[in-house]
């Protein structure tokens, strides 16, 4: 357990990093050298015989790789598609959805005929697959390497300040969303992580036996239906106003998050699920659009970054905060309640961003025309003064 959660939560510490790399090297070098990382980590592993170095290879080598070829991959949507970049999104992290359902059952299939370590050397080939496909990307903006020194000439490191683009929190719309997003995900991931375990313990409520796989495959299936569906309409909403669809998504997953201890009915709780899971698409599928709004196509990267790492703050600590409280009180009940608080402060906290965003246009459209009104009273003070030179010219030609 400890492995795949320090496996999982160095994929985000690692984005602020990776954002960095990505500006300086581009999305192709970075996703191709990650998955060569990932690849050796995950075929290190299968060689382990014992829990100690799997922290190393695959809680942190086979992690880090992941880290650095799944940035680029949102990163690199947005050189190529504008008008339908919510949808683009939701096609591509619909595949993770489409592998949450069909993996565990592929991996179960695989330990029982193979063993462990087998199963470990024939994941390789889809990191190896992923290796091949970073070398498709070809980044249509020049990263800070080009703009500094150029393809020919030789390359000189930046400096500090453009190496860690901090400059990205100086934009008030990203600074609240930066906030606002970590705030909503101190109880997002609960219900994910301890779902199965409230099953278990309520199975006399529910009537015995119940597949408790279901609900993974609900959550999994309509997560990959809205982050098409939503995806798509994301595209219909212009500028930041895309915000809201986040907002209604965590709107959603906290009253569902309330509702999980009061499903007496194993059907109820199906239907939870399956609504927790379509939302769970919206706010995913749009993450790379909002970024791309608020901060623009030169600084998505590291405000992805940022994000990413502000995000695995909450998702490390919620879950170990509701097993505690489960731990005290004996039942998951008061955790899934107080799960569903966080996510209703946070989509609060983004209801403001497209009033602030739109309030930083107007400043910025302010700004160039004030400068060409003071060039229009400058043109115009130039022409009366040629005017009252001219005249005295011209009387003095009539006169002669």
């Amino acid at each position: 357990a400890w492995v795949s959660s320090l496996s999982m939560g160095m994929v985000f510490f690692c984005s602020p990093i990776v954002s960095i790399f990505t500006d300086l090297y581009g999305c192709r070098k970075v996703a191709v050298i990650g998955a060569a990382v990932g690849l050796v980590g995950l075929f290190s592993s299968s060689f382990v015989s014992s829990i100690e170095p799997l922290y190393f290879t695959y809680g942190i080598l086979f992690a880090c790789g992941c880290s650095f070829a799944y940035q680029p991959s949102l990163v690199i949507l947005g050189h190529y598609f504008k008008k339908r970049l919510g949808l683009v999104n939701g096609v591509v992290t619909a595949g993770s959805s489409l592998f949450t359902v069909s993996l565990p059952f592929l991996l179960r299939v695989l330990i029982d005929s193979v063993n462990l370590y087998n199963t470990l050397r024939v994941l390789c080939v889809l990191m190896f697959v992923l290796f091949l496909a970073g070398f498709t990307y070809k980044p249509l903006v020049p990263n800070t390497k080009d703009k500094e020194g150029g393809k020919k000439g030789k390359f000189k490191l930046p400096p500090a300040k453009k190496i860690c683009n901090f400059s990205v929190f100086k934009v008030l719309s990203y600074r609240i969303w930066a906030f606002g997003i970590p705030t909503a995900l101190f109880g997002y991931f609960v219900p994910y992580v301890h779902l199965m375990n409230h099953v278990k313990e309520r199975k006399e409520r529910f009537g015995g036996s119940v597949p408790e796989e279901v609900l993974l495959l609900c959550l999994g299936v309509t997560s990959g239906v809205g982050r098409l569906i939503f995806g798509r309409v994301a595209d219909y909403i212009p500028g930041a106003k895309k915000i809201y669809l986040q907002v209604a998504s965590f709107f959603f997953i906290g009253l569902m998050s309330m509702m999980i201890p009061l499903c007496n009915v194993f059907g109820a709780l199906v239907a939870v699920c399956l609504f927790m899971g379509l939302f769970d698409g919206c706010f995913i599928c749009i993450m790379a659009p909002i970024a791309f709004e608020l901060v623009g196509a030169q600084d998505v990267s590291q405000a992805i970054g940022f994000l990413l790492g502000l995000m695995s703050v909450p998702m490390t600590v919620g879950p170990p905060i509701a097993g505690l409280l489960r731990d005290q009180l004996g039942t998951y009940d008061v955790a899934f309640y107080l799960a569903g608080v966080p996510p209703l402060i946070g989509g609060a906290i983004l209801c403001f961003i497209p009033w602030v965003h739109e309030r930083q246009k107007l400043k910025e459209r302010a700004k160039p025309a004030d400068g060409e009104t003071t060039e229009k009273m400058l043109e115009n003070e130039s022409t009366l003064v040629s005017d009252t030179t001219e005249k005295p010219v011209k009387e003095l030609d009539s006169g002669f």
